[in-house]
């Protein structure tokens, strides 16, 4: 048994995924689907997964949980709603008592995309994430190195929150850098309510010549900080095809791994999710 922690789905026809810009992106432009995804994350041997949001739009979610309800594949669903709203609460509730509102599990902003590197620090982010926490949710957290310093003053703020952190915070692993990136891991995984995604390398690295050896550096430092009990893996699937097929990458973790216990590699591919998110 496997979960894939971290993976989306879009439809063009539904609506834009306006972040599709540029011609590296534009392999993305299409849709993809669960039915896509079912066959290759099952010989893969993956059964189960956590679908996450992908755009700031409040449709998305209740879609989402939708599909997840009628779907054997999809095991929980990390969705988006307004932190900053005064009725987040009420909002988040009403989400919990749609078709499929069980499989809610988490909330997730796109961090990443705000000019303030201190928007997690706002009074109102920080209502929305009480809510969050009251629901008895989980927040994905995805921000670029730069942001983990008030990810890590969020977090702290919130000591009955679990705060997940996807794709390693981004590392400039093109660039072969390990600081400052390194040092903010350490702070945040020093916080015992923090977990971390195995997720999103193949695309911070070379998308066309990147090796098991360039990300290694990375997939360490995590494993070092959390621990394998605080890591889960996810393939960003389809973001992870602009450099890399689903086995591709899920072989690749596997060797990233390859030092590990089978019990630790257990808690890495199943456990650490499967407890986080409640599956």
């Amino acid at each position: 048994m496997t979960v894939d922690a971290h993976h989306h789905v879009w439809d063009l026809t539904v609506r834009d995924q306006d972040w599709i810009t540029g011609p590296a992106l534009a392999p993305l432009r299409q849709d993809f689907t669960a039915d896509d995804l079912a066959p290759e994350a099952r010989a893969a041997g993956v059964d189960r997964t956590v679908l996450v949001q992908t755009v700031t739009v409040a449709e998305e979610t209740p879609e989402f949980l939708a599909l997840a309800d009628g779907h054997e594949l999809i095991a929980g669903v990390v969705g988006w709603t307004d932190l900053t709203a005064p009725g987040a609460a009420d909002t988040l509730a009403a989400l919990r008592a749609l078709p499929g509102g069980d499989r809610l599990k988490g909330i997730r902003h796109q961090v990443q995309g705000e000019p303030d590197p201190e928007w997690l620090l706002r009074p109102d982010v920080h209502r929305g994430l009480d809510a969050v926490a009251d629901a008895g949710l989980v927040y994905d957290l995805l921000v670029v190195p730069h942001q983990l310093p008030a990810a890590v003053r969020a977090a702290a703020a919130h000591p009955g929150l679990t705060f997940v952190l996807d794709h390693l915070g981004k590392p400039p692993i093109a660039a072969g850098e390990l600081e400052p990136w390194a040092t903010g891991i350490r702070a945040l995984a020093a916080l015992p309510h923090t977990v971390c995604k195995l997720s999103g390398l193949v695309t911070e690295a070379d998308p066309a010549s990147w090796t098991v050896a360039d990300l290694r550096p990375y997939a360490e430092t995590v494993l070092e900080a959390f621990g394998p009990d605080r890591l889960m893996f996810g393939s960003d699937w389809p973001v992870c095809t602009l450099a890399a097929s689903y086995g591709r990458v899920m072989s690749t973790a596997g060797e990233l791994t390859a030092g590990l216990s089978a019990g630790e590699r257990d808690a890495v591919f199943t456990g650490t999710a499967t407890r986080v998110y409640g599956l």
